[in-house]
């Protein structure tokens, strides 16, 4: 389709919102996109309609198909409030939570939701204010709800805003109902939605429902003998403004943590993120505040969650006395190598528990499970995935933990999406662990390295915004996956694994065999004889298109370390540039 077939779609659909039973600011904002000379930004609001990806409905936030405002929010409500009512004809009532999070128009998005929920003769249980995602996911399986929904844009900058959906056993919608949904809201027409819903339909949770996710977070402790030895432990926290403000210092509080500095000027609640340019805990520049205050005070941890609260981010204090972000492969690895061991030794393996990651985490994870007896599945990215493995095997096998790459981590099953109240209160409880070995955080993972091999990981990502940037990242994996690199980082290439096919291709032998995924997903990754792992995938939820990089080396003694580390990081760098071209 050329540029010309695009404006004069995109103008139809812009007019139909301007002559259809939108609000009046809708319609001047679409006027003034159509008026002016440059039409980039009413192509990229109407060239499309938000779908759901990985992390379901997200983008910027303001007029058109392709933003979110009440009308893109409101035919997801209307298109889920039919679904529902078809999948669950059989019941006498259907019922919904609704959490969000922070962010500019997240209760407005909240309150419109639960009035169309209502106006379908829904049952909605609304919290009063911002709750973490994970707490959505609780209330849902507490309650007894078919689903759920949160308004969250999770990590992504103030002009985003999100809307993720969720099934009866608290997870993220997956296949079939989440492309049955999508069916459903794609015949939703702005006449058909339903707003005026009946008040009476919507009861407002608060305090009691954060008491009882509590209670189920602290049964997560494995020590807490250890606990009661080192209650003060210099923990920093920030919310980076979001909704972990005050669940957080809460769980922490619960395990029996009594030492948690706060960063004041994070502390504010705020959908402008006034005090970082991204509230991202990946990100060093959104942890600045937090690490000047661990130096203050000389802190143990310092950590901090995303808007949501499912994402965490830690920084440890490393043996020159830096404090040091770890990454999240780190992360994950040391909340494995923990738990793994604790359940060990508190006599809790019986031979039927398994652990989750995902594709694009460190292989690492797997070695630790292999060595321990203990059963390891890999998921594609998104939490969503690995909850579908905890619903597979519910009743047959034991769910230890699981997570992925991007900060996320799932220390038990009571929630069915990543979870950073309990994580934050888990991974202070393994500092306080490592602290009664004589060890730090960061000695740990050495000490993990030593025992399981040297992993380092890095990931990059290019952005390309627009239905341009779309075409771009179709045509750069179109690319990969037909001319595939020979060699990587002076290692010849041994496998290549094509999620869009299932197919793996051993490039030695050129035998081919099958991936052992329920569904296809547009990945690829590439494995070197010398162990070397590369994964490409476009975002699901974002303009982007990520490169994720792991080379593997042997750890002798910790002394080695910095040398080891720099010899993998000049490695991956070098990889890097012969695969991604800005």
């Amino acid at each position: 389709m050329s540029n010309q077939d695009v404006l004069v779609q995109v103008e139809q659909k812009a007019k139909t919102w301007l002559e259809g039973n939108y609000s009046e600011e809708i319609k001047a904002e679409i006027s003034r996109m159509m008026e002016n000379e440059d039409k980039t930004e009413l192509i990229d609001s109407f060239y499309k309609d938000l779908e759901f990806g990985t992390g379901g409905l997200r983008g910027i936030m303001g007029a058109g198909t392709n933003r979110m405002n009440i009308y893109t929010v409101g035919a997801a409500t209307q298109g889920l409030s039919n679904y529902l009512k078809k999948a669950f004809a059989h019941l006498d009532e259907i019922k919904v939570a609704i959490g969000h999070d922070c962010r500019n128009n997240s209760r407005l998005f909240a309150e419109t939701s639960a009035k169309i929920f209502a106006a379908n003769g829904i049952k909605v249980y609304l919290f009063e204010d911002l709750r973490p995602t994970p707490e959505l996911s609780f209330a849902i399986r507490h309650l007894g709800c078919q689903s759920g929904i949160i308004l969250t844009a999770s990590h992504n900058p103030k002009e985003y805003n999100g809307y993720k959906a969720y099934w009866e056993d608290g997870s993220q919608v997956v296949a079939p109902h989440d492309k049955n949904i999508i069916t459903e809201v794609e015949n939703v027409t702005v006449d058909d939605i339903k707003f005026d819903g009946d008040a009476a339909k919507i009861e407002i949770m608060g305090a009691e429902i954060d008491e009882l996710f509590l209670n189920e977070s602290v049964k997560v402790s494995l020590a807490q003998d250890i606990i009661k030895k080192w209650h003060d432990l210099k923990i920093v926290y920030t919310p980076i403004h979001g909704t972990g403000v005050e669940m957080i210092p809460a769980a922490l509080r619960k395990f029996g943590f009594t030492n948690i500095i706060n960063v004041p000027e994070q502390d504010v609640v705020s959908g402008d993120f006034p005090t970082v340019i991204s509230p991202n805990p990946e990100e060093a520049t959104a942890m600045k505040m937090a690490i000047e205050k661990g130096k203050e005070v000389d802190a143990d941890l310092i950590m901090a969650s995303d808007p949501d609260a499912d994402r965490l981010g830690i920084v440890v204090k490393n043996d020159k006395g830096e404090y040091e972000i770890v990454n999240g492969n780190q992360t994950c690895l040391l909340f494995t190598y923990y738990l793994i061991t604790k359940w060990k030794e508190n006599g809790l393996l019986t031979g039927k528990e398994f652990v989750v990651k995902t594709i694009v985490t460190t292989e690492l994870i797997a070695e630790i499970a292999n060595r321990n007896n203990v059963e390891y599945f890999d998921t594609y990215t998104g939490f969503k995935y690995i909850a579908d493995v905890i619903r597979e095997f519910e009743g047959e096998k034991k769910y230890i933990g699981g997570g992925e790459e991007s900060f996320g981590f799932l220390p038990s099953d009571f929630v069915r999406d990543k979870d950073a109240v309990t994580a934050c209160a888990l991974i202070a409880e393994v500092a306080a662990w490592a602290k009664d070995k004589g060890k730090s955080l960061y000695q740990l993972l050495q000490d993990i390295y030593l025992e399981y091999g040297f992993s380092k990981e890095k990931m990059k990502y290019i952005v390309r915004k627009g239905k341009e940037g779309a075409e771009e990242i179709q045509q750069m994996m179109y690319e990969l996956r037909n001319n595939p690199p020979a060699t990587l980082g002076g290692s010849k290439m041994a496998i290549v694994k094509d999620y869009s096919t299932l197919e793996v291709k051993n490039m030695i032998s050129g035998e081919t065999t099958k991936i052992d995924q329920k569904e296809t997903s547009n990945v690829l990754q590439f494995f070197t004889e010398d162990g070397s792992k590369v994964s490409v995938r476009p975002s699901g939820t974002e303009p982007k298109i990520k490169f994720y990089f792991e080379v593997q080396d042997e750890l002798k003694s910790r002394e080695e370390f910095d040398a080891v580390d720099a010899k993998a990081n000049e490695k991956i760098d070098g990889i890097m540039n012969e695969l991604v071209k800005e």
